[in-house]
């Protein structure tokens, strides 16, 4: 089954620039931080939000193309795969106007028990959610 992609558009502030006039490389992973959560918000319930959450445990981030301040970009993220206790989530920021990618990325991710903060095992109803 294809996952879903879950879509978020937005517009490069100054905030976002760096010394080199544009967009800092620390700020896209941020960004692909902010998407992984509003897609878990949109898809689950306040009480699966309280009894569980999520640690990183990597990063690999792919720098393709620059953007710049008040560029409108897409950032994209689905879930490629999760077993046990592990989840692998992909990233995609696009330029919408030119159709470039700027950043590919993806983040293994471990599911923990909200209480005990101890790594618990995906429920099935928790993995379907993102198919």
């Amino acid at each position: 089954m294809k996952p879903s992609i879950f879509k978020k558009r937005i517009i490069v502030p100054p905030s976002a620039i760096d010394g080199l006039n544009h967009v800092n490389n620390v700020t896209y992973l941020q960004w692909c931080l902010e998407v992984a959560e509003t897609h878990w918000i949109s898809k689950t319930t306040e009480k699966q939000r309280s009894e569980f959450v999520w640690v990183v445990l990597n990063h690999f981030i792919l720098y393709k193309n620059p953007s710049f301040l008040g560029e409108e970009l897409e950032v994209q993220t689905w879930i490629d795969s999760h077993e046990g206790v592990k989840s692998e989530r992909h990233y995609k920021i696009v330029r919408p106007v030119d159709g470039k990618t700027i950043v590919e990325a993806k983040t293994l991710w471990c599911f923990l028990d909200g209480k005990t903060f101890r790594p618990a095992k995906i429920p099935k109803e928790i993995g379907e959610l993102f198919q």
